[in-house]
């Protein structure tokens, strides 16, 4: 098992190209079988959840080859409907295939998807939306069975506006009869950029940002090329970096709109962050103020996914800071290994309470999921002494060589077998 061994106490300087979104990539791969011509994907990260979806489209019959940063799928050979359980259970998000799948062959056999573990997320959004579909949906011995031969277009409200049911649902209404109006849906960038793809390659389909999304469904879909969007998630986690470590960060190529709910939060505390059109410069030499209330919502609100980061960041802060999660259930297991390095944390139900400390101090932990591993990096490049972080692959399953990115700036990270 890889681990990471981090020497704490460097300060972070220098300038970085942010990765291309994990959280956008992975639907518009799935969304790659709505068409028998080949799909061009440009900057594909190179994550294990990337990895791990692209084996389940070789196991569906498509042909994938990857060039550095260049994907080329072709799923015109696709010759199978069902993703077995153990690859559905290394990759949470391979229930976005269940939408594309359904579109393109009508029926389907999806295992329950795996990922990781912070809470319940159930999948019964995504279910209700399909239903409304007038699929029929059958869920029996760990997999969920769906037809879709006479699959129409409907008009939905969803309970939750949920990411990955907008996506799912707007995937598979691609080849519904008629028209589908899906209302309440998710307003994450990473839908806009779903959508944006999906008008590459021909489908009618608009609304995405607002709570209202229109898809046009059985229209002809065709091949193309396309470049996602920078990640939000990873831009935020160098720029907790950069603070953490009081140092001084130049981030290229990213989309600052995407990312508001964070930097409003760091100028109130007078984090010394400045905003261009694509790039964003971080300079922080001081200990940082608490923040008085951080508190998880839906885009445009405070990212779950940055959460962990953040309680990082506060842990060194001067004050208490609390900490809401809205989101997820269970979106607290870094705490414990953030205490083994000396954090003041207190977590009661959905609130952490953090008084922050003047260092950390160096530790054995462990990754227990991909941003709470990350939390962990963002500790130990902080801390007085070593940190052992183990079970990294969870980091890795989103993070692209996060630690030559972190080495290049003049953090001493290793990764170790």
């Amino acid at each position: 098992m890889a681990k990471f061994i981090i020497n704490g106490g460097k300060v972070l300087k220098g300038e970085i190209d942010v990765q291309k979104s994990k959280n956008a990539v992975l639907p518009i791969l799935a969304a790659s079988i709505l068409t028998e011509q080949k799909i061009k994907l440009n900057d594909c990260p190179d994550i294990l959840d990337v990895d791990n979806m692209l084996k389940i489209l070789v196991t569906l019959g498509c042909n994938v080859e990857r060039f550095g940063k260049y994907v080329i799928i072709d799923s015109s050979p696709i010759s199978s409907d069902e993703i077995p359980s153990k690859l559905a259970k290394e990759l949470r998000s391979s229930i976005f295939l269940l939408g594309p799948i359904l579109a393109r062959l009508k029926k389907a056999k999806v295992a329950y998807p795996g990922g990781c573990d912070i809470g319940i997320r159930p999948i019964d959004i995504h279910i209700k939306g399909l239903k409304a579909l007038n699929v029929n949906v059958k869920e029996e011995h760990g997999y969920i069975i769906c037809d879709a031969s006479n699959m129409k277009g409907a008009d939905m409200l969803l309970d939750f506006p949920s990411v990955g049911a907008t996506e799912n649902i707007m995937m598979a209404a691609t080849g519904a009869k008629g028209k589908t109006i899906i209302r309440n849906a998710a307003k994450e960038p990473e839908i806009s950029d779903l959508q944006n793809f999906l008008v590459s390659c021909g489908v009618n389909v608009s609304g995405a940002g607002t709570g209202t999304i229109i898809v046009e469904g059985c229209g002809s879909i065709h091949g193309t090329e396309y470049t996602p969007i920078p990640d939000r998630i990873a831009a935020g986690t160098y720029i907790l970096a950069a603070l953490i470590t009081r140092g001084n960060l130049t981030i290229n190529n990213v989309v600052p709109e995407h990312i508001t709910s964070l930097i409003s939060k760091l100028t109130e505390s007078s984090c010394k962050v400045q905003v261009f059109n694509d790039k964003i410069t971080i300079n922080n030499s001081k200990r940082i103020k608490a923040f008085e209330i951080i508190e998880t919502m839906p885009y445009p609100g405070f990212p779950t996914d940055l959460q962990a980061p953040m309680s990082a960041l506060c842990c060194v802060a001067d004050g208490t800071s609390i900490i809401l999660e809205n989101m997820f259930e269970t979106r607290f297991k870094h705490v414990s290994e953030l205490v083994k390095m000396g954090a003041k944390i207190i977590v009661r139900d959905k609130a952490a309470y953090i008084t922050g400390v003047r260092r950390l101090h160096g530790a054995d932990v462990k990754a227990y999921d991909l941003r709470g591993g990350a939390a962990l990096i963002l500790a130990g490049l902080s801390a007085d002494g070593t940190t052992a972080i183990d079970d990294i692959y969870h980091i890795e399953r989103g993070y692209q060589r996060i630690e030559n990115v972190i080495s290049s700036l003049g953090g001493e990270i290793f990764r170790v077998r």
